[in-house]
């Protein structure tokens, strides 16, 4: 029997969401919204420096989420499906188009260090559709002064956001891809963490009793609003967290009963990405080896068939 070459690791234990660090309605005052985004995200800053073997699905899977929000942003339709579509069954090297070009900058963010300079910047507002900036050096600048100030976290990717909308309205979509790199600065994550842009059009974002009109960056209530959104994004990443752990221990679990060459290199894709290709190649794994290997994973409910299709299908945990 040809085994993998590495058998996963998955943590014990992930910490769990306490019930009351949930808004489980309107939340009315700045106090509030600090004590829950607080509270949230301390619990949510034990899973992400654990750096379990799955935290890149993890990432990849919150940066797809994010994405279909900020398509929707946008003004397109697409879903997740047909956002993993456009990325993963292009060409090699070939244009997505432009909603997965959107997914795409969601996908740098989630996958890098959280430092940008204007160079990068520039790179991203292409990725997001925005017309060329002379002025992404004084805006890599600001980014480094929040980084650096003393403003709390939420209230930090708070201010990005409202200064790049103030500057350019039509820069929404980097507004609230900076936030999160802000965010992620302040705490002191190895990897930004894709949250608030998949919360713009929940009740976290609306006026009123969560069913007005939507808090844009610069609003009034939007610090507040920043807050609640950060609550409530760090409880679902949590409890799709609490998933892919499942389904990691699972896969560990099958491993060693793999018999394929190269196995290992498409488990490790597997905890790296949102979803694999079927067509996976590889120098020691054939398209025909792959595709068995993840029937067989499938079999095992290691893995998910996220495409639901009989043929060009994607599979991810």
């Amino acid at each position: 029997m040809i085994r993998a070459s590495q058998q996963p690791a998955v943590p014990p234990a992930l910490p769990r969401m306490p019930a009351w660090a949930q808004p489980d309605g309107p939340v009315a005052n700045d106090v509030d919204a600090a004590f829950y985004t607080g509270a949230a995200l301390g619990t949510l800053d034990g899973l992400v420096r654990s750096e379990p073997e799955w935290a890149g699905s993890w990432r990849q899977r919150l940066a797809l989420k994010c994405a279909v929000a900020a398509v929707r942003l946008a003004g397109r339709s697409e879903e997740e499906a047909a956002l993993r579509d456009a990325w993963y069954l292009r060409p090699s090297g070939g244009d997505p188009g432009p909603a997965g070009s959107i997914l795409g900058a969601w996908r740098y963010l989630a996958s890098r260090p959280p430092a940008i300079d204007a160079e990068g910047l520039a790179q991203v507002s292409e990725w997001l559709g925005l017309r060329p900036d002379g002025a992404y050096g004084k805006l890599a600048e600001t980014v480094e002064e929040l980084a650096a100030g003393d403003r709390p976290a939420p209230l930090a990717a708070a201010a990005i956001a409202s200064y790049v909308v103030a500057r350019r309205p039509d820069a929404e979509l980097l507004a609230w891809w900076l936030a999160d790199l802000v965010l992620a600065r302040k705490l002191r994550w190895p990897r930004p963490v894709p949250l608030l842009a998949a919360q713009l059009y929940s009740s976290a974002f609306r006026s009123g009793d969560g069913r007005g009109k939507r808090v844009r960056p610069g609003d009034p209530a939007f610090e507040r609003a920043v807050c609640v959104a950060l609550a409530v994004g760090a409880g679902d990443g949590l409890r799709l967290a609490l998933d892919i752990a499942r389904r990691a221990d699972r896969l560990a679990a099958a491993t060693p009963k793999l018999r394929a060459k190269g196995a290992g290199e498409a488990i490790r894709r597997l905890l790296d990405d949102d979803a694999v290709p079927s067509s996976l190649s590889t120098r020691n794994l054939s398209r025909f080896a792959a595709r068995r290997l993840f029937e067989r994973l499938q079999t095992f409910e290691a893995v998910r068939e996220l495409s639901g299709r009989a043929s060009f299908r994607l599979y991810g945990l």
